[in-house]
């Protein structure tokens, strides 16, 4: 699936949004080790990635090649900032029509737009290639993200409180949210 759209961040740059390619595998495997190091509210930390850049590359090709998946990343003066992506859930027909998301942006361009804009491109791509329902993992202390998601229009469908198991702050409760496409 590919993607390409120019955004003006809320401080006046210019930022690319594009689908990831073959030859962005050593920049986004870069940011995601920078991003899971900076925040807690991730899946992982940096040492769990199980990508290396080579793999990164491959996965990026994969998705570019994919009607269904995408990994777009963010570039602002030619540095990748940021890195969103949706993937089917499964392939049986009861799971096909739905999607799951994630988003990370490093923390330097924090409230800039980056990830809302991350945010509206993986929805328009899970409407494009069919799917009827996105959903994402939040974890319940990350109230920044959550607002934005509900500004998006996700909605809270359950709770894990015990969802992920934190090296820094033992257990955090994850928020299951989900946006009707």
């Amino acid at each position: 699936m590919k993607y390409s759209q120019k955004i003006i961040l809320k401080n006046g740059k210019e930022a690319l949004l594009r689908n990831g390619d073959e030859a962005d595998g050593q920049a986004v495997y870069t940011v995601f080790k920078l991003v899971h190091a900076e925040t807690d509210y991730l899946l992982s930390y940096p040492d769990e990635n199980s990508f290396d850049p080579e793999q990164e590359a491959e996965f990026l090709k994969s998705r570019t090649e994919s009607p269904d998946g995408i990994e777009i990343i963010a570039l602002v003066d030619g540095e990748t900032v940021g890195t969103a992506g949706i993937g089917a859930v499964g392939s049986k027909y009861k799971v096909k029509h739905r999607a799951e998301f994630g988003v990370s942006v490093l923390k330097k361009y924090w409230g800039l737009g980056i990830g809302r804009a991350l945010a509206k491109a993986c929805i328009s791509c899970a409407k494009e290639a069919g799917y009827k329902q996105l959903e994402l993992e939040v974890v319940a202390d990350n109230d920044r993200a959550i607002r934005l998601y509900n500004s998006l229009g996700f909605k809270e469908f359950g709770r894990n409180p015990r969802g992920f198991n934190s090296r820094l702050s033992d257990f955090q409760e994850i928020v299951y949210m989900l946006l009707e496409l």
